[in-house]
C-alpha cells in the first residue's frame, strides 16, 4: 500500500497504537465537529450562546456515533470548567452525590471553578435518579450535560426536563463521513498515510456503510486499512469480507422504531406504495419482528380503509397467516402484498371516527335506558311490564325495514355517528344509507 506506516507522523514518531482511531480523532476544537452546522454554524443556536458566554445545563438528542461526548468535553473546556462524566448505565444515585461534592468544592474553593457534569445515556436514570439532579441544576452547583439516543419527551422527567435545553444531533450525510475519513487517513493524529492508500471505491463504501455513525466509520477505516496490507488484492470484494451486510439505523425500542413504523402507516395512509414498501423494507432490515409489522399492517386496514374496501382486512389476515406458515424470509413477500394493497386501495376512516365518536357520546350520556320495545322479554313479568312491546320484526316489512322504529335512546334520537366518504364501497353504503335516515326523518 501506498504512504506511510499506520499510525506514524510525518517524523516517523509513531501515535499511541493502544487508542483507536476514533479516539485519536476525536474533534480538539468546536470548528472540527462534523455534520452539526445547525448548531455550530455561523447564528446556530448554539454557537450564539457560546459566544455570549453562556453554557446551560441542556440535552444532546441524536443517533450513536455523531459526536454528543465529544461535544460535551468540547464545551466544558470552552467554559473553562471541570469536566466530570458519568454513565447512566453505571452510576446511581450514590456516584451522583459523589459528583455534586466534588462540584461543590471546586465552587467553594480559593479559585471557584464551574463543574459540567456530563451524563451519557442519560435516559437509563430512573425517577429518583433524575430527581437527585434537580437542586443542583437550579442553584448551579454543576452545569448539566446528558445524552441520549431516545427522545427526552419520553424518557426524562418533566421537572429536570424543564429545566434543560435540547439540541438534536443529526446523524452525518455520506460527503461528511467522507471528509472525515480523507482527514483520518492524512492527519498524524490518525493514519497519517497518503490519500490514495486505499481505493476511492472502498472509502465511498465505508461512508455508506457507516450509515451516519462517525465512530463506526473510523473503525471500519482502521480495519480496512489493515486489511487492505493483509490482502494481495485491492479489489472491492476484499472490502465486503469486512462490512458484509450492514443493518440500518435502528432500535426496536427507540425512537428510530416509532419514527419508522408512524412512516410505514403514513405512507400507506397517503397512499403511496413505494415509499410503503421502502419503509417496510427497512424496518425488517432492521430487525423488527414481521409478526408486530403484521399487527400494524392489519391495524392500518381497519383505521385507514375499512369499508372502502373491506377486502383489505381479510387479505392481510391472509398475509398475516402465510408468514405463520411459511417463515422468513418466504412469509415476508406476503405481507408486502397487503402492504402494496393497502397503500393502493380507497381509504375511509369514517367507521373509524364513527367508533369514537360513539365512544365519546357514551362517555358524556352516562347509562341511558334501552327503549322499551327493543328490550328483550323472556319471562312474563317482563312482558307485563311492557318489555319488546311494539317490536316490529324487520324481515316482515317491506325491504326488510320497519321504518321510523326506535333504536337509540329517547335523548339521543337523531344522532349520527357513521358518515361514509364517498370512495370505495362505501359509496354505495352511502347511498343506502341516505336513504334509510332520509326515510326516517320523514315519519
Amino acid at each position: 500500500m501506498a504512504g506511510r506506516e499506520p499510525g506514524t507522523t510525518s517524523t516517523g514518531r509513531r501515535a499511541d497504537p493502544a487508542r483507536p482511531l476514533a479516539e485519536r480523532m476525536r474533534p480538539q476544537s468546536l470548528d472540527e465537529v462534523s455534520g452539526q452546522d445547525h448548531l455550530l454554524g455561523d447564528g446556530a443556536p448554539l454557537r450564539v450562546l457560546l459566544e455570549a458566554g453562556k453554557v446551560p445545563s441542556m440535552v444532546f438528542w441524536g443517533p450513536p456515533g455523531v459526536g454528543k461526548t465529544t461535544l460535551a468535553r468540547l464545551l466544558a473546556q470552552f467554559s473553562d470548567a471541570e469536566f466530570l462524566t458519568l454513565s447512566a448505565v453505571l452510576a446511581g444515585v450514590k456516584e451522583i452525590r459523589e459528583a455534586v461534592a466534588r462540584a461543590q468544592t471546586l465552587r467553594e474553593g480559593l479559585m471557584p471553578k464551574r463543574t459540567v457534569l456530563f451524563i451519557d445515556e442519560i435516559h437509563r436514570f430512573n425517577k429518583n435518579q433524575q430527581d437527585a439532579l434537580l437542586p443542583y441544576v437550579e442553584d448551579g452547583t454543576i452545569t448539566l450535560i446528558g445524552a441520549t439516543t431516545e427522545n427526552p419527551s419520553f424518557e426524562l422527567n418533566a421537572a429536570l426536563l424543564s429545566r434543560l435545553r435540547v439540541f438534536v444531533l443529526r446523524s452525518l450525510d455520506e460527503s461528511a463521513i467522507r471528509e472525515l475519513l480523507l482527514r483520518a487517513l492524512g492527519d498524524e493524529r490518525g493514519l497519517a498515510l497518503s490519500a490514495d492508500a486505499l481505493p476511492a471505491s472502498w472509502l465511498a463504501r465505508i461512508a455508506e456503510a457507516a450509515d451516519g455513525d462517525a465512530r463506526r466509520s473510523l473503525v471500519l477505516l482502521e480495519t480496512a486499512v489493515e486489511l487492505g496490507r493483509a490482502e494481495s488484492s485491492r479489489d472491492d470484494s476484499v472490502l465486503e469480507k469486512l462490512i458484509g451486510r450492514g443493518l440500518r439505523r435502528f432500535d426496536k425500542q427507540g425512537e428510530n422504531f416509532y419514527d419508522q413504523i408512524s412512516a410505514l402507516h403514513k405512507s400507506v395512509r397517503g397512499s403511496d406504495p413505494d415509499a410503503a414498501l421502502y419503509w417496510f423494507a427497512r424496518m425488517l432490515d432492521g430487525g423488527v419482528d414481521p409478526s408486530y409489522l403484521a399487527r400494524r399492517i392489519t391495524r392500518m386496514a381497519i383505521e385507514d380503509i375499512g369499508l372502502a374496501d373491506p377486502r383489505a382486512q381479510r387479505l392481510c389476515l391472509d398475509g398475516w397467516d402465510t408468514y405463520e406458515r411459511l417463515g422468513s424470509p418466504e412469509g415476508e413477500l406476503a405481507l408486502a402484498v397487503a402492504v402494496v394493497y393497502l397503500a393502493c386501495a380507497p381509504k375511509s376512516n369514517a367507521v373509524y371516527a364513527g367508533y369514537n365518536a360513539a365512544r365519546a357520546l357514551v362517555h358524556e350520556t352516562g347509562s341511558l335506558d334501552v327503549p322499551l320495545h327493543i328490550r328483550n322479554a323472556p319471562t312474563r313479568l317482563m312482558k307485563d311490564l311492557g318489555y319488546g312491546e311494539g317490536y316490529r320484526y324487520d324481515h316482515d316489512e317491506a325491504g326488510a325495514v320497519a321504518a321510523g322504529q326506535q333504536f337509540l335512546p329517547d335523548k339521543l334520537v337523531g344522532s349520527e355517528l357513521y358518515a361514509p366518504v364517498p370512495r370505495g364501497l362505501e359509496i354505495k353504503i352511502g347511498e343506502r344509507l341516505a336513504q334509510l335516515r332520509a326515510a326516517r326523518k320523514r315519519l
